[in-house]
């Protein structure tokens, strides 16, 4: 059980640490010098983002059987 706890620790701590890099790299588009994009194109940007976030934090909380029941 231990082993379960330490490799979930390791992975997600890991696989966090990743995603923040790359959400501050993605910052760096910001930029208006450098890039030009409009309102729409940033929106669609983290539409995405947020939908994924809340399809992967739904995991964690629903079961992930779907057995039917009466």
């Amino acid at each position: 059980m231990n082993d379960k706890k330490e490799r979930f620790k390791r992975l997600a701590t890991k696989r966090t640490n990743t995603i923040l890099q790359k959400i501050k790299v993605l910052g760096n588009c910001s930029n208006r010098q450098i890039y030009d994009y409009t309102e729409e194109q940033i929106n669609s940007i983290f539409f995405v983002i947020e939908r994924k976030v809340k399809e992967a934090k739904a995991k964690f909380h629903f079961s992930k059987e779907d057995k039917f029941k009466l």
